[in-house]
């Protein structure tokens, strides 16, 4: 199968310039993707640019990742009904060095023809004047040509800068500069870049007469028509200080079984009869979410490596019953705190928990988890309430041996009521 074909089956083909698949049966084909720096992690919907440059790669063509120092200076007004805030440059910096660390998991940099690579447009572009940079670009296109473009027609009625107007220029030169320097022919992106795309194909055709190409891949979202990668806490980051491994893996597990057969197929490398065989067997027992969990471990090993997707397993299933003592005992602090984060918190004095204290006491006095003695006293005898995933009765002492990361004590009321106590 060519890497067009891969794509088209996995339903990541948009927009594809005449002569495209041509060029890639011909030859080796070298081939970029451009990520402006805009914060210093990349997030889950820049993994479908990724995806096509992992796709390629495996395909006997070459990659180039452009992490665009300098178009991030600038701002894309691609899909955006408003101006950008810019960032200062000390910003961008330090946001290149952070998604050039993390682009380096997902691509093949170290051997063969086409091994990848990564490059910064600012290094081209730091040194061009703003006349030099009118007499050899922006000679070579009419304002007509660029206005026809949705990225500035879309904002003729709230208004556009001077600045993001130019801005497919930028990222024309781009293509430019890649064409001459290291013999690049195709640039990918998702569909809202088919404009800024094209441009830089138009720019090369007129300043060099040579042939270049365009792929775009659909904007994802979900089966409802929202916005895909976006929760109630933001982006999904790839960086593990803004989405934990365990929140990153929980937002896969919970895709609906409609968007679960799309992003398998975008998001994996599994195979097509690998996922046809998983969509089968999803079909017939749908409850058990096999399709979902494919995805989820995926997708979490590669981005954060399957320590971490073994933790993230471990806490689910302690969140959702299967969970025991001991591997409660052994999630860190921090996955710990992101599965239970909104429970309900108490804080008891250490003190009161080292010496020991009734069960009764712990819930109804202590904590006021439960309203009263008599209230605690009833659902103890009912079997209601565990301490740390262990049932409980009326007779028990919560005491220091109960502490988890020697802070806290986890609280289940019946199935789904949890309630942490945290000492101090």
């Amino acid at each position: 199968m060519t890497f067009v074909e891969e794509l088209k089956w996995r339903g990541m083909v948009h927009d594809i310039m005449p002569g495209t698949e041509e060029q890639l049966k011909k030859e080796m084909t070298t081939a970029y993707v451009g990520i402006d720096p805009t914060a210093d992690s990349l997030h889950i919907g820049h993994l479908v640019s990724v995806m096509l440059l992992k796709h390629l790669q495996l395909a006997g063509h070459k990659p180039i990742a452009l992490v665009g120092g300098a178009t991030g200076m600038i701002g894309d007004p691609s899909g955006k009904n408003e101006e950008r805030n810019l960032l200062s440059e000390d910003a961008l910096r330090h946001n290149e060095e952070a998604i050039k660390n993390q682009l380096l998991r997902f691509l093949d940099f170290d051997s063969g023809q086409n091994k990848a690579e990564i490059v910064n447009n600012y290094d081209w572009m730091k040194a061009f004047s703003f006349l030099g940079f009118l007499r050899e670009v922006g000679k070579h296109l009419s304002v007509n040509y660029m206005m026809a473009k949705d990225s500035v027609k879309n904002r003729l009625e709230t208004g556009i800068s001077f600045t993001e107007f130019t801005y497919q220029l930028v990222q024309a030169y781009d293509f430019l500069h890649l064409f001459n320097e290291k013999g690049c022919r195709l640039q990918m992106g998702g569909s809202d870049q088919w404009g800024n795309i094209t441009t830089g194909t138009e720019l090369i055709r007129r300043k060099t007469g040579g042939e270049a190409y365009a792929l775009t891949c659909p904007l994802i979202t979900k089966a409802d028509g929202t916005k895909f990668g976006k929760t109630e806490q933001g982006n999904v980051w790839l960086d593990p200080r803004y989405t934990s491994p365990y929140h990153f893996y929980q937002f896969w597990l919970n895709c609906s079984d409609v968007d679960s057969e799309r992003y398998i197929k975008i998001f994996t490398l599994l195979s097509r009869q690998e996922i046809e065989n998983l969509i089968v067997e999803h079909q017939k027992a749908p409850h058990q979410r096999l399709l979902q969990k494919a995805l989820a471990e995926d997708v979490t090993v590669r981005v954060h490596g399957k320590e971490a997707y073994e933790t993230a397993v471990e806490a689910s299933g302690i969140l959702f019953g299967k969970g025991t003592t001991e591997a409660l005992h052994k999630l860190p602090e921090d996955v710990f705190l992101a599965v239970f984060d909104g429970v309900p918190m108490f804080d008891v004095s250490g003190d009161d928990i080292a010496g020991g204290v009734e069960i009764i006491e712990f819930l109804a006095t202590k904590t006021s988890i439960l309203k009263s003695k008599g209230e605690a006293r009833r659902m103890l005898k009912e079997g209601s309430i565990s301490i740390n995933k262990q049932r409980v009765t009326e007779n028990d002492v919560v005491n220091d041996s109960h502490l988890i990361n020697n802070i806290y004590i986890l609280v289940q009321r019946g199935k789904k009521n949890y309630y942490l106590v945290k000492t101090s």
